[in-house]
């Protein structure tokens, strides 16, 4: 058994008296993580902001330069996960960012080390990337990795809570697999389904569907 992640709790995208508070206990979820082998605290990056877009990526910038460096006290990695479905670049008054590229940047700007991606099947399709993006990237570049995938419906209408278990839909995860793994990365790698509705079925039945899906994907794979 392994964690493969904590959260991020630290509110980091409101105002500053949220985030200070948030902040004074971080360092006690990182060292109570690292205790159980957890080396990776994850949080999304949405594509819009009620935010005039450049103010709200230097207040970000600077509060999660400081997660990372309590994070990094304790070996521990965070993750920006860049969201892609095109329902939420405009569901906020101002753009903000929805690519890897983007991500990348600014994870450069941040300036930690320790800063890596959240990689989300669901966000690389929804970007419309191939597996040639992915075999661009280098193996320390990307801190976690979800799985999942989309129903049949144009990529402008895939919903972020309309996601389906991994080989249940029309994602080429194969694909997405064989060039994580031709690029070295050897992290985790999470089912992540969001779905409109909490699920109806037993947990048993939920952890066998779900291993079911791996073991598609990763034969799929030849992995």
């Amino acid at each position: 058994m392994r964690i493969g992640s904590i959260g991020l709790s630290v509110e980091w995208r409101g105002d500053e008296a949220k985030f200070r508070q948030g902040l004074a206990g971080l360092a006690a979820e990182a060292q109570a993580a690292a205790a159980l082998g957890c080396t990776a605290s994850c949080t999304y990056i949405l594509p819009s902001t009620d935010l005039p877009a450049a103010h709200f990526a230097v207040l970000a910038t600077r509060r999660l330069r400081t997660c990372a460096q309590v994070l990094g006290a304790y070996g521990i990695r965070l993750g920006l996960e860049f969201v892609g479905p095109h329902h939420l670049r405009t569901r906020w008054a101002n753009p903000f960012l929805w690519t890897p590229q983007e991500t990348l940047d600014w994870i450069d700007a941040i300036g930690e080390p320790n800063v890596g991606l959240l990689y989300d099947a669901y966000h690389w399709y929804t970007n419309e990337l191939t597996a040639d993006d992915i075999r661009k990237l280098r193996p320390e570049q990307i801190v976690h990795v979800h799985i999942n995938d989309a129903p049949d419906v144009p990529v402008a209408e895939a919903l972020d809570n309309g996601r389906l278990y991994p080989s249940e839909g029309v994602i080429d995860l194969a694909g997405f697999l064989r060039a994580l793994h031709d690029i070295g990365y050897q992290g985790v790698v999470a089912q992540e389904i969001l779905t409109q509705a909490p699920p109806q079925e037993s947990p048993e039945a939920l952890a066998q569907r779900s291993q079911a899906a791996f073991e598609r994907v990763y034969a799929a794979a030849g992995l």
